[in-house]
């Protein structure tokens, strides 16, 4: 039998040329008898998946040229892979069939005249809760977990691993103890601020020299680190924020592993990795890759180099690999009911093999979603990457990502975060209008993930305004422009940072999540009165944001900001909401006539920020906006009460 993907075939043929047949393979290595089986990927799988051929993994010593069987009803053997790499690693192909039922399989090894007999379970899969995919209906936000809360102490410092790194406040480049209970002991927070998809940093085993608290080092894919709990209580807080109606969106790493992962130790093949032979960097130019006039040199080292000494490249032209990276993905679909994946650094890995994993991704899971981390400065770079992109060419025709990051905006919001401005205070609006003018190049502007700042960049504000009006206005754009909008965790706080002196900068703890605080920010009375100012700002839009259709899945139109006035429309059907914003810091007395092509003269709308009755357009003419003043209006209808 062969898959979609026609691994089979390439095991067949990697099989007899390696080591021409089974006996050659043990009149070769007769002399060994000692092997074991110390590990098995996945865990467990499930019958009735769409696609009938499970990889197992099989890690062991001496384990390689094990003669393998199983005998299962509606469960054969596809294919024994042994590669070139260490006698650590075997690779097996089963094919589920469509009749196999739930149970226990017993999996055997023989070696000489030893034997191995494990139990392998194929589960039933349960009714799906998640897989649900995340829009522009939602506004994710995003929580390192061991920056946010530690819920669970004792597992602070956990024996097993091999690199134990205490736990040290005091640094912040390194663990602080934050966990998964202490994610799920603040789900009404979260619930209050009005999120829908909770998208966490990687949660996955890093066992590294250092802590690689960030989790971008992964040393155990189908693990959570116990530093942050376990797989149960993993799928546990994912199963709690469906119950409140919060989305998970999972951090994945498919372009490089941790130096301490059993692969790294232990090469299962000479081609696991890129550059076998050891460390090479980067040179950190994705424009490489779709430069027309790019050398195979520039565009190797772009794509096959590693991004850190740490952090050796996985080569995903590997078939065998490669697959097991796609059923990692399902696998955490299935076992979690997560809703969608976050996968890091796209553009790094193998553009067509990762092309192939979201087809694989999507036909399981039709309305699962994925957004990947694609890093340009300008947006024609953003927008190559989009699925149905017009800019992609027979040179690049592989670009699948239902979602990219909009970098740019996060670059040129810069101009309206506070303290940053330069000589024309409104000057941030004209920024903003210029860069929306560009979405024509996406081929979904809706399918465009928004943001101000991340775990990697700068904070938007470096030091803590006065006042919230130009915070506001950054805020409120965020939150109604088309797209995708995400917050990072602490922007409700007015967080602030700079990466000087290492990224813990932008990473710090939320105050009072962890034991010995004496301030809590989860609480109104351990917030400042600035701070509920803005917490109660992004809870106001984000909860109206909910059953909003206009902005959800509504169209855009706006004008060209005049006299220090921005103001656009979001529509859908009948639901409309109207965003005016004086940039100016002064009173600003405007005639409003221009802008009657969205605003009927002498119509009615409330603010959802006030719930006060607003005419944006009166029979004057003229409307005097305050200094900074922000509304966020929706059409009158008698009945205010939810606003």
């Amino acid at each position: 039998m062969k898959n979609k993907s026609g691994v089979s075939t390439v095991c067949r043929v990697m099989c007899c040329l390696l080591f021409g047949g089974l006996s050659g393979i043990f009149g070769a290595a007769g002399a060994k008898t000692s092997f074991n089986v110390s590990d098995i990927q996945p865990p467990h799988w499930w019958v009735g998946m769409k696609d009938r051929t499970l990889q197992l993994q099989i890690h062991g010593d001496n384990i390689r040229n094990a003669e393998f069987s199983v005998e299962y009803p509606g469960v054969s053997v596809d294919s024994v892979v042994r590669l070139d790499g260490s006698d650590s690693w075997q690779f097996v192909y089963l094919c589920v069939s469509p009749d196999a039922q739930p149970g226990k399989m017993r999996l055997q090894w023989k070696y000489g005249k030893r034997k191995i007999c494990r139990e392998y379970e194929l589960r039933e899969r349960r009714e799906q809760h998640g897989a649900q995919g995340f829009s522009a209906a939602d506004v994710l936000y995003m929580v390192m977990p061991d920056r946010f809360a530690d819920g669970n102490p004792e597992i602070n410092d956990v024996s097993s691993l091999e690199n134990r790194v205490p736990v040290n406040r005091a640094d912040p480049n390194t663990r602080h103890g934050g966990d998964l209970k202490g994610i799920s002991d603040h789900i009404d927070y979260l619930d209050t601020l009005g999120i829908t998809a909770l998208w966490l940093n990687p949660v996955l085993e890093n066992d590294m020299p250092g802590g690689s608290y960030h989790g971008y080092a992964t040393t155990d894919y189908y693990k959570v680190d116990p530093r942050f709990g376990t797989n149960e209580d993993y799928a546990d807080l994912v199963s709690q924020l469906h119950s409140c109606g919060i989305k998970t969106v999972m951090d994945m790493i498919f372009n490089h592993c941790g130096s301490g992962h059993d692969w790294f130790k232990d090469y299962p093949s000479k081609d696991w990795f890129n550059f076998p032979d050891g460390y090479v960097q980067t040179n950190y130019r994705l424009s490489t890759i779709t430069d027309p006039y790019s050398t195979d040199y520039d565009r190797k080292l772009t794509q096959d180099g590693w991004f850190v000494e740490e952090m050796p490249d996985l080569n995903q032209r590997n078939p065998h690999l490669m697959k097991y990276l796609i059923q990692n993905s399902i696998w955490w679909i299935e076992e979690a009911q997560i809703d969608g994946i976050r996968m890091d650094t796209y553009p790094y890995a193998d553009e067509r093999e990762m092309a192939r994993w979201i087809d694989a991704v999507k036909d399981e899971y039709p309305d699962f979603n994925i957004v990947g981390e694609c890093w340009f400065g300008e947006t024609g770079g953003e927008a190559y990457w989009q699925k149905g992109s017009r800019l992609a060419t027979a040179k690049h025709p592989d670009t699948r990502l239902p979602v990219v990051m909009d970098f740019p905006l996060m670059i040129k919001s810069r101009d309206m975060a506070p303290y940053r401005t330069d000589t024309d205070p409104w000057n941030g609006l004209n920024v903003i209008y210029d860069h929306l003018a560009l979405d024509y190049l996406y081929a979904d502007p809706m399918s465009v993930l928004r943001f101000l700042d991340n775990h990697d960049t700068e904070r938007f504000i470096l030091k803590e305004p006065e006042t919230l009006d130009q915070w506001k206005q950054a805020i409120a754009i965020l939150l109604t422009i088309p797209g995708i909008p995400q917050l990072y965790y602490g922007t409700e706080l007015l967080m602030h940072g700079s990466r000087e002196g290492g990224d813990g900068n932008v990473r710090k703890d939320m105050p009072g999540g962890f034991p010995g605080d004496t301030v809590s920010v989860f609480t109104t009375e351990g917030r400042s009165p600035l701070q509920n100012e803005a917490y109660g700002f992004i809870s106001r839009i984000n909860n109206w944001r909910r059953t909003s259709k206009a902005v959800g899945e509504g169209s855009m139109k706006h004008f060209m900001p005049t006299n220090g006035i921005y103001l656009y429309e979001r529509r859908k059907g009948d639901d409309v909401a109207i965003v005016m914003m004086n940039g100016r810091d002064m009173e600003n007395v405007v005639d409003m006539i221009r802008y009657k092509e969205l605003i009927p003269e002498d119509a009615e709308y409330v603010d959802i920020l006030t719930g006060k009755t607003v005419v944006p357009v009166p029979v004057s003419g003229k409307y005097t906006f305050s200094p900074r003043e922000t509304r966020i209006l929706v059409k009158k209808t008698g009945d205010e009460n939810n606003l």
